[in-house]
This record gives C-alpha cells, structure tokens and sequence, in this order.
C-alpha cells in the first residue's frame, strides 16, 4: 500500500483509465455512462473533471476497485485519497487511515 501523502492522483487516475480501457466489459460501460467515443478518450482527458470521474467510476463499483487495486498495486484508500485530493472532498467514498 502507498502511502496517503505521496500520492499523486493523477497517475493514480491515468491507470485507472489504462485499466478501465484494457477491459473489455468495462471500457463499454465508461463509455455509455459518459457519453463519449472511444475515439475521444484522449481528447476528453485533458478536459478539467474528466479524471475525477474516472476515478468515480472506478469507486462506485466494489468489485472494479477491487480488481483495479489488485492490478495495479493501489490500495482501495490510495484510490479514495486521489479522488479527493484530484477532485476535492467528497463525502462519497470513504478513506480509511
């Protein structure tokens, strides 16, 4: 596990769209719950926000934030640490310290 402070919750937030878009069940579903092409995947990551919905994404699913932590080595809290500090605070996913 990662500590909180180091952190950087872009690169958290950029694998968890590398992992997201390696998947071939979840990639579809991202792009129907956002509205975007696949082709626009780049485009829109450069647009303010769009990270932070990745990483929404991500927590909002159990057992895809299981799946990513496991792949890439980021704890679930390191996750939730990101989100907020990428974000700021949101009360809809819990940090355990």
């Amino acid at each position: 596990m990662r500590d909180r402070q180091s952190i950087d919750p872009q690169a958290v937030a950029i694998a968890a769209l590398g992992h997201v878009a390696a998947d071939p069940v979840l990639l579809p579903r991202f792009l129907s719950l956002t509205g975007i092409e696949a082709p626009q995947i780049r485009q829109a990551a450069r647009e303010p926000g769009f990270l932070v919905g990745v990483l929404d994404f991500v927590l909002a699913h159990g057992p895809t934030l299981m799946e990513f932590s496991e792949a890439s080595g980021i704890s679930p809290e390191a996750v939730a640490t990101a989100r907020q500090k990428l974000g700021g605070a949101s009360d809809r996913y819990e940090v355990s310290t």
